[in-house]
């Protein structure tokens, strides 16, 4: 059987935070979250990992991965830049970063060819959520059923400032129907989660599923992400902000009755690094689940409980 593949999306200019998040060490052997991430997946059966950066982060993360990973698991790297799948004419002038999430993974067309998990690098997921997207991805998905992992709101929220979050308006057969973005969601001093939006407070159910990034897709969405680029930055030429998410190629997928992506709730709980005031509240996270032996003191020096 082919194992899967995890994609993980690290070429972010990390502007909130103010430096280079995704190789900064949280654990007590100085370990990035993606390595929790990565520990997580091949104990899970994912067979190879793909590292989605800007070019001029290669040096930094090779020295980082490749040793330490080498007889782990496969080790790929693919640059999302701003050319990358577009002609320089088509470029805004004033443009300086690439075109979103749903660029980064259809930058990884080449480099992926079996059924995969998109993560981001910033992003502590949980060995649950693994679990279950390896099993999804070897046993359900395929060019019509893909998946998105589905965490409760309240959990992934930051203490230090708003958040962004899609949440997810899932039918009663657990399949997705739609993402509303929300930004600016935060806790209330009466404990209630909240979202500004044209000047207006809204409360939203503590409960809701969201969106954290995490999906499980065919390698047939890398043919429908570029049909939908292109129209996309001709469209958006003259607005330099404009990004091609992966909500937008997940929306047209599931305009098609034929299509389905399944919602499957995690137990686990997210944490993340969105400002550089998480980073103490995610070290902590981190010695917590190495405490309770979740994780060995030095993640790499460990074997690995492989299923």
């Amino acid at each position: 059987m082919t194992q899967p593949t995890l994609l993980i999306l690290a070429a972010g200019m990390a502007s909130r935070y103010g430096s280079m998040k995704q190789t900064e060490g949280f654990g007590p052997a100085g370990e990035t979250i993606m390595d929790y991430s990565i520990y997580d997946a091949i104990s899970a059966g994912f067979g190879k990992v793909v590292f989605i950066i800007r070019k001029d982060f290669a040096g930094n993360f090779k020295e980082n991965f490749d040793t330490k990973l080498s007889g782990k698991i496969e080790v790929d790297y693919v640059y999302q830049e701003m050319n990358s799948f577009i002609d320089e004419n088509e470029i805004p002038v004033d443009r300086t970063k690439p075109w979103g999430t749903g660029h980064a993974i259809l930058c990884a067309m080449h480099a992926v060819k079996e059924p995969f998990a998109v993560i981001n690098a910033d992003d502590y997921y949980g060995k649950d959520a693994f679990v279950k997207a390896a099993a999804f991805l070897n046993k359900e998905c395929d060019e019509h059923r893909y998946a998105i992992i589905g965490y409760q709101l309240d959990k992934t929220l930051s203490t230090h400032g708003t958040v962004s979050r899609g949440v997810c308006q899932v039918d009663n057969t657990h399949n997705l129907v739609s993402i509303n973005e929300r930004t600016k969601i935060y806790k209330n001093e009466e404990g209630k989660v909240i979202y500004e939006e044209d000047g207006k407070s809204f409360e939203v159910p503590a409960n809701s599923s969201v969106s954290m990034n995490f999906w499980c897709f065919h390698p047939a969405i890398f043919t429908r992400a570029k049909s939908l680029f292109n129209p996309f930055v001709k469209d958006n030429k003259e607005n330099i902000k404009a990004e091609f998410f992966i909500p937008i190629i997940a929306d047209e997928f599931i305009k098609n009755p034929e299509n389905s992506i399944k919602v499957i709730p995690t137990s686990s709980q997210w944490f993340g690094v969105t400002y550089k005031e998480d980073a103490p509240s995610v070290k902590n996270s981190i010695d917590a689940l190495v405490n309770d032996k979740t994780y060995p003191p030095s993640l790499w020096q460990s074997e690995l409980a492989l299923p």
